[in-house]
């Protein structure tokens, strides 16, 4: 389920997590310890690696292989990856622009991709024929598309595309052979398109009123004139989203938090119109889906910040256990169309995401890729814990908290204070070789879910509505003196850091609270929020009130903006800044980054600009990827030592 304000968020800088209060893991005790440090191209040598779309064919049709995504080259492409081990065989060869396998066609060795220009997000799907060549399904100098499923008989699979209203995706059905297509619902009504039954009759729609409030509609295509039917009435503020279809095209599956703090997932019949509940939790309801038949339901729970998945055989009402997994999350389950084995993802916090293979009838698991690099010792690496504070009006806060190995009171180590995209982000588990690049070479790091975070109700989201840049801000100030109160920290060399959303934290900390921070490093964040709100891509078309709902609209709440802005108080920059920017950005737009950059020169103050030219809103490039880590170090070393 996702949220308006998520496409603010540029990178996922996730973090593990356990619960805790205030203390860090006692497992992290002062005893030095014989820790090897690493580059950062150690760190991004290692491989990211994932599987193709949920709702395509992972399995090549010969059952031998597994369609994955890998950056091995330097960049992202397609690959093929033999079930009984061997390396990959790449399917896509790009030098330049990531590229991204979403499914195989059910029957033979085509290929349905996608991949934009240097980082435009202008995506198209693209056709890789059985000898190698592509051919551009969604061609348009300004066009946006995705791949959006397949029907079950196999003959059809299904685009969103822009070509028609820029600020609106149009659903189009392809013929698998002959690629003839048809406009299968225009939409003209702001809506997003989430879901398509696998009969080719049903389309879920969900609509955002404001940022606490969305609706969603069902559109039965079989209907002479197709129009979209309101199906979640409701009083009050309620955000609903849509998870699925269940197999046999009877019902659809959704979210809404109009029960409670957490988004649970019920079942609306198609048929009668009759709501139940189908699975509730004290967290969020994550995801939820099916496999091919309807026998097994996949579902996670966001526990606090932990992703925990469970996978029932409806059969026998039994959770299905994988033998010889290793510890860690697991997630993107993909079955084969027999539904014998599954592929899927384990990570961990010390451990980049691997993918193994299961036989459903049991048997150990087989992993498949080996995604650290050798190079590098897993036990030289941080597990995290959570840590809360209360914040400056009491609101307990959580947040991810890296202790370095050798980090006591009698050496403290310097700290830097992670702010997550957004708005609504969350840090969350996982492996992030940027996090660990830094903890490695000595430095503390806080990820903190402030107000206004993801993950923990929507009491606690909403809090910053039309409040940023201000209470979320204090919370991110407030977290110092947390930080400062434990003796392993160096409570006199304490930065800020963040990407997108957490790039503009970063820069209204040292701009609106110059005296608290020592440094910061602001990775492509909002700078100037009354231009930005002004030149929302044409693609946010329908997130675009609850946007402003959130926010604020420009055209009455101009003032506010100002005022939270760090481009218009960049003369109260005292402290030295890093600056990291893609010159393809389409959402902070370089003009942002050059603009606050040239006004801290002004102050006399120490300030560094790393400009990527084929770079968009994050990184793609694992060389990019490297240089900007290896800027992040050399910076805090120089303003906050180690």
């Amino acid at each position: 389920m996702k949220r308006s304000t998520a496409l603010l968020a540029a990178i996922s800088l996730a973090a593990l997590t356990s619960p805790a209060m205030v203390m860090a893991h006692e497992g992290h005790t002062a005893e030095a310890q014989a820790t090897k440090t690493y580059t950062a191209e150690q760190f991004f040598e290692s491989t990211a690696f994932s599987v193709g779309s949920p709702s395509g064919y992972n399995f090549s049709p010969d059952g031998k292989h597994v369609l994955v995504n890998s950056d091995e080259s330097g960049v992202f492409n397609a690959y093929l990856m033999p079930l009984e081990g061997g390396d990959p065989v790449p399917l896509t060869t790009s030098t330049g622009n990531a590229t991204f396998g979403s499914s195989f066609f059910p029957n033979d060795g085509r290929l349905l991709f996608t991949a934009d220009n240097g980082g435009d997000e202008l995506n198209h799907v693209f056709l890789r024929a059985e000898d190698g060549t592509v051919i551009d399904l969604t061609p348009g100098e300004k066009v946006k598309a995705s791949f959006a499923g397949w029907n079950a008989a196999g003959d059809t699979f299904y685009i969103l595309s822009n070509e028609r209203d820029p600020a609106a995706f149009d659903l189009y059905g392809y013929a698998a052979d002959g690629f003839e297509r048809a406009r299968l619902f225009t939409n003209e009504g702001g809506f997003s398109v989430d879901a398509i039954s696998d009969d080719g009759r049903w389309v879920a729609l969900s609509k955002a009123i404001s940022s606490a409030d969305s609706d969603l509609y069902l559109v039965d295509l079989a209907a002479d004139e197709p129009q979209p039917v309101l199906i979640s009435e409701h009083d009050g503020n309620v955000s609903h989203g849509v998870y699925t279809f269940t197999r046999d095209n009877s019902a659809l599956i959704y979210a809404t938090d109009e029960h409670g703090e957490f988004n649970q997932a019920w079942r609306y019949e198609l048929a009668s119109g009759a709501k139940s509940p189908v699975l509730e939790a004290d967290w969020d309801v994550a995801f939820l889906q099916y496999s091919p038949s309807g026998r097994y339901r996949v579902s996670a729970i966001n526990e606090d910040a932990l992703t925990a998945l469970t996978i029932l055989d409806t059969r026998s009402g039994e959770t299905v256990t994988l033998d010889g997994v290793p510890e860690g999350s697991l997630g993107s389950i993909r079955f084969d169309p027999q539904e014998t084995r599954i592929a899927f993802t384990v990570t961990s916090d010390t451990s980049p995401t691997d993918i193994y293979v299961a036989n459903l009838a049991g048997g150990s698991a087989k992993r498949l890729t080996t995604a650290l690099n050798p190079a590098i010792d897993e036990t030289d690496l941080v597990t995290a814990t959570v840590a809360r504070f209360p914040s400056y009006d009491g609101v307990e806060i959580p947040g991810i908290l890296y202790k370095p190995n050798g980090a006591s009171a009698a050496k403290p180590a310097p700290m830097v204070v992670l702010v997550h995209g957004g708005p609504g982000g969350q840090s969350t588990r996982g492996y992030n070789p940027m996090v660990q690049h830094l903890v490695n070479n000595g430095y503390a790091v806080y990820a903190i879910n402030n107000r206004g975070s993801s993950g923990y109700g929507k009491t606690f989201f909403h809090m910053d509505d039309k409040k940023h840049g201000d209470v979320d801000l204090r919370d991110v100030v407030a977290a110092k003196g947390f930080l400062q109160g434990l003796d392993w920290v160096a409570d006199d060399r304490i930065a800020v850091m963040g990407g997108s959303y957490g790039g503009y934290m970063t820069a209204a900390a040292l701009a609106l609270h110059p005296e608290v921070f020592d440094a910061g490093i602001n990775i492509f964040g909002v700078t100037n929020w009354v231009r930005t709100l002004k030149s929302i891509p044409p693609w946010w078309g329908s997130f675009r009130d609850s946007l402003y709902d959130e926010m604020g609209d420009p055209a009455v709440d101009e003032e506010r903006h100002r005022a939270i802005s760090p481009l218009f108080h960049a003369a109260n920059i005292i402290k030295p800044m890093l600056v990291v920017q893609g010159a393809n950005d389409p959402r902070v737009l370089q003009v942002e980054s050059d603009e606050l950059v040239a006004a801290v020169k002004a102050n006399g103050v120490p300030v560094e600009y790393v400009l990527f030219p084929d770079e968009g809103h994050g990184f793609r490039r694992k060389e990019n990827r490297i240089t900007a880590s290896e800027a992040y170090l050399q910076f805090l070393d120089e303003h906050i030592g180690r």
